[in-house]
């Protein structure tokens, strides 16, 4: 089976890529941002003309939330532009998309886990160029799995669980919030249940939410990296608020019942997850 991956030296690319020597029935093509330009539309029909992939994983995004509100083109050309680029050739070529979309396309004010049927209104520019993305794969293409998921974090490249880990081991003081809550996800985690998408190949389209059970909130979840590299908890400190150019949804908890049904798995702990990275 012909996979392509773009967003290949990401986090969750890296990912991917560690984790497809466990499935040997998958040949995957890996391509960074500068192999295979995505806003290039004549760019990327040469390349699915010329490789026909059964599959298309798309990891690559713009990701800087906090950026984002001041690189509002950059952030839709890439999370909603490239997007459509890739859904309409993945229709003209019959190639199934497996696209990566986020918990930000929620405000925040449900007081229970969301569903994917639930009616999306981003806070942020982020999340509104992710769910334009969303939108753009909808309008062009049937085969597609659309899978939003919530904090994302690795032992790859820079993202809150390495930048804590980092500033921990410091020494350093960190301020950190309680007043948000949702699941922190394991980019491992996520790339096997992508991958096992590809290998079942029978699941219905459509949107599915994916994060690692039971929520947190930042606050706690920055104490278990704490425990986890044997740093000192005290270091950790809560704060109600902390001032973000971006406003962040106060609830962002994931419903995760309809891919654990379509896969035919029980999704496990954050902290069973977070304890894999020691």
């Amino acid at each position: 089976m012909k996979v392509l991956l773009t967003g290949a030296n990401g986090q969750l690319g890296t990912c991917i890529k560690n984790r497809v020597k466990s499935f040997p029935e998958i040949s995957l093509e890996a391509k960074s941002s500068s192999e295979l330009n995505l806003l290039k539309l004549d760019e990327v029909e040469a390349y699915f003309q010329r490789r026909q992939p059964d599959f298309c994983i798309n990891a690559g995004a713009y990701t800087q939330v906090d950026l984002a509100e001041e690189e509002a083109k950059k952030a839709f050309a890439i999370n909603a532009e490239a997007v459509e680029h890739l859904a309409k050739m993945c229709a003209k070529y019959k190639c199934k998309l497996i696209h990566i979309s986020t918990d930000y396309v929620f405000d925040g004010e449900k007081r229970e886990a969301y569903l994917e049927s639930d009616i999306t209104n981003p806070i942020n520019v982020y999340g509104a160029s992710k769910l334009a993305g969303e939108k753009a794969i909808e309008q062009v293409l049937e085969a597609h799995y659309i899978i939003r998921t919530s904090w994302l974090y690795s032992d790859v490249g820079k993202n809150f669980f390495t930048s804590m880990k980092n500033l921990l081991k410091k020494g350093n003081e960190l301020k950190i919030v309680t007043s948000q809550k949702g699941c922190p996800t394991n980019a491992y985690h996520l790339a096997e249940a992508i991958l096992r998408l590809v290998k079942h190949d029978y699941v219905i389209y459509g949107i599915y939410h994916f994060s690692n059970a039971e929520a947190t909130t930042w606050y706690d979840f920055t104490k278990a990296i704490a425990r986890l590299i044997e740093a000192d908890e005290s270091l950790v400190l809560p704060t109600e608020h902390y001032p973000t150019k971006a406003k962040r949804p106060e609830n962002s908890v994931l419903s995760c019942t309809k891919i654990e049904q379509a896969l035919g798995y029980k999704i496990p702990h954050w902290k069973t997850a977070l304890s894999e990275l020691k």
